[in-house]
């Protein structure tokens, strides 16, 4: 097992043996496990598909807390 940094292979399954799988925004691909280093993961997501969608996800927070913003900052 490594740490997640590049180079190294990292166990790939979350403390209860399921697989977990992170999205690299740089190379645009789902990887299995922490393969690339910290700074090129989102995640982890229970599954490949989940993973698939990470940067949907992120817009979907992204544009529900800007929303939240704005209300708190017309009172």
């Amino acid at each position: 097992m490594s740490d997640g940094r590049a180079g190294g292979t990292a166990d790939s399954t979350a403390d209860g043996g399921a697989p977990q799988y992170w999205f690299n925004p740089r190379t645009r691909e789902v990887e299995e496990g922490m393969v690339s280093p910290w700074s090129d993961r989102m995640g982890p997501y229970p599954t490949r598909e989940a993973a698939e969608r990470a940067l949907e996800t992120a817009e979907g927070r992204t544009d529900a807390w800007d929303e939240e913003d704005r209300r708190w900052r017309e009172g």
